[in-house]
């Protein structure tokens, strides 16, 4: 699920958790690779998460 995904249904009040595999590199990159290869959307989607991750840091600059 996207990130983009999970900040909309959290601020609709749903509860949202996401899986985050952890180890070392050489085990954890084959299974990132598979799921980004399963997932034919990541392409659409990254432009709309680097415009979210370049909103939220400008966000944080004027807060902090």
């Amino acid at each position: 699920m996207s990130d983009f995904i999970s900040y909309i249904m959290s601020h609709h009040g749903f509860r949202v958790a996401k899986y985050l595999p952890f180890g070392p590199i050489v085990n954890v990159m084959p299974y990132l690779l598979r799921r980004a290869e399963e997932n034919t959307s990541v392409a659409g989607q990254t432009g709309r998460e680097l415009m979210m991750l370049r909103n939220e840091a400008a966000r944080r600059k004027r807060v902090g």
